[in-house]
């Protein structure tokens, strides 16, 4: 089974532990059941990847991955898959919860002229809550409110230090960020996040309710 690169920093947590594409995740954690302004969740288990090169775009078309997002966006396939254009020939792609199409679409790339995969083991977390950009502003430049959640934006930036990909919407209503790191850096960059979160009323979480495709409740 795959670990997550942030498993030590969340078995201190008391978690209640899920199976989910292959690794343990985080579904409810000791502290859970209160809502939080922030809360902050890992979202590592979920399957991703990336392809870049002058053939990228036509080769995903080909793989029927056609509606293809501009540049610094991302969109969600009908089966689910966010798909972000990083730039004008780089993509990355990662499956929701349950979800096949970047396994499928890793068992055929092969690297060819003009086609590149890239390899992704991030640390991926979630930031939910109605003050989350009071803690990205403490730790990030980029002004996150000046897009719309509804214009479905993505940003590659640094976080204290740490080179990070950041997509932003609306899960139920309350604003949320997706944001993936290099896995070396996942625990400093938790630890961090956590401890801003913590001043300001959030609290780390289980993925239950803020990750799309997961019940809301589970016995």
């Amino acid at each position: 089974m795959r670990r997550s690169p942030l498993h030590a920093a969340l078995q201190t947590l008391d978690p209640t532990w899920l199976a989910l594409e292959g690794m343990q995740a985080a579904l409810q954690l000791q502290s859970g059941g209160t809502p939080h302004p922030i809360a902050l969740a890992d979202a590592s288990c979920l399957v991703r990847m990336g392809v870049k090169g002058p053939g990228a775009e036509q080769w995903l078309s080909a793989q029927g991955i056609a509606a293809l997002p501009g540049v610094n966006a991302w969109l969600r396939t009908p089966e689910g898959t966010l798909v972000a254009r990083l730039a004008r020939t780089e993509f990355f792609l990662e499956d929701g919860v349950g979800g096949a199409t970047v396994s499928r679409l890793r068992e055929v790339l092969r690297p060819a002229p003009g086609i590149y995969p890239v390899l992704r083991q991030d640390a991926a977390l979630v930031l939910q809550g109605e003050r989350v950009n009071d803690l990205l502003v403490q730790v990030c430049n980029v002004d996150f409110k000046a897009w719309p959640m509804e214009q479905q934006a993505v940003a590659m930036t640094s976080m204290v230090g740490v080179s990070v990909l950041v997509a932003w919407y609306r899960h139920n209503g309350v604003p949320s960020y997706r944001i993936w790191c290099d896995g070396t850096f996942g625990h400093y960059l938790w630890e961090t996040l956590l401890e801003i979160a913590v001043e300001l009323g959030g609290a780390a979480a289980g993925l239950q309710g803020l990750l799309p495709g997961l019940p809301e409740n589970q016995s």
